[in-house]
């Protein structure tokens, strides 16, 4: 990894995280499935399939998709958000959040990735 990458890669991520931020503060509500968060997470997979379809050069790659995507799309946030719901009693939502957020994002990610190749 390079000098250049590692940069844009900080820059992307700090774009991508205070997006997320925003997104998951307007969207995520008290009940129900935290709307901000999916709709970040499968935002994300989208775009990253689509721009790895595009096949960018490698330092657009890992600004776009390591950094913004990366720090847009949050695993972490993902598991804490169903470890809450699981544990409040709301084994439904969290089940329905799970699947919909995995099933979803790689029908996504796919369907961007064909997309971006035929661009």
């Amino acid at each position: 990894m390079t000098v250049a990458e590692v940069v844009v890669i900080g820059l992307g991520g700090f774009i991508g995280a205070i997006v997320r931020f925003f997104i998951s503060a307007r969207m995520n509500k008290e009940e129900g499935v935290p709307l901000g968060t999916m709709t970040a997470n499968l935002t994300g997979a989208l775009l990253i399939g689509f721009l790895i379809g595009l096949d960018l050069p490698t330092l657009w790659t890992v600004f776009l998709v390591s950094g913004i995507l990366g720090a847009l799309t949050t695993f972490s946030t993902l598991m804490k958000e169903l470890l809450q719901l699981w544990g409040s009693g709301r084994r439904k939502e969290s089940l329905l959040y799970s699947l919909l957020t995995f099933v979803l994002g790689v029908i996504l990610a796919f369907a961007g990735y064909v997309i971006g190749q035929l661009c």
